[in-house]
């Protein structure tokens, strides 16, 4: 078992890749009421992912798998979570703003499945969970090109970015060695917690797009 077959046997994969509120990201027609809804409601992920990223560092079993985890929770910390920060600024929502935000049910909903498939399972589970956000961002940048004039050019840009394929392609060779691993009687879980990672995915993009 690979990433390309969890993704071959996922039928919501391309919904999430070519999702409506992706599509009008790539062509700046997104509202922008809806970006910023977005924004907010991914930072308050990124919080959560954080919190997975360190939940695989705990559930690693080498040195190698523990660097990667503990990269994963920099990359959060120190790139991502800041770089959302600043977009919100750009829309007039301040860290202080960001911090009181509830929690829109969708956001709940993916990033509390992703601590419990880790709590409850291996890292191999705990992967299978995170996979589609980190690759499927990866894949969505390297497929979309805009123009300069897209007030969302920079958002596509720094999924597109060479350091962020690098991270893709990672996690990918991640996940193909952990797969490596793991009998065929598994499988079945696996396919499964993957699929359902797609469509939390699936449902964060239709927030964003609901609340425009």
């Amino acid at each position: 078992m690979t990433f390309d077959d969890l993704k071959a046997h996922c039928p919501q994969w391309q919904h999430y890749i070519h999702h409506p509120f992706v599509q009008q990201l790539a062509d700046g027609s997104l509202p922008r009421k809806a970006f910023r809804y977005y924004l907010e409601q991914d930072y308050l992920f990124l919080l959560q992912f954080t919190r997975a990223w360190a939940l695989a560092l705990y559930k690693s079993d080498n040195i190698d798998q523990m660097r990667q985890a503990q990269a994963g929770i920099n990359a959060m910390l120190d790139v991502e979570i800041g770089l959302h920060i600043d977009y919100c600024a750009s829309y007039g929502v301040g860290q202080a703003q960001l911090m009181a935000l509830d929690e829109h049910p969708a956001t709940v909903a993916y990033t509390r499945y992703v601590l419990d498939v880790g709590l409850q399972g291996r890292l191999s589970n705990l992967h299978c969970a995170l996979a589609p956000c980190i690759i499927g961002y990866g894949e969505i940048g390297a497929h979309y090109h805009t123009t300069d004039d897209n007030p969302y050019a920079s958002w596509i840009a720094m999924y597109k970015s060479d350091e962020y394929q690098a991270v893709r392609h990672a996690e990918i060779d991640t996940l193909n060695q952990l797969l490596r691993d793991v009998p065929a009687s598994q499988h079945a879980v696996l396919q499964k917690q993957f699929n359902t990672a797609v469509n939390m995915e699936i449902a964060f993009w239709q927030m964003g797009l609901d609340n425009a």
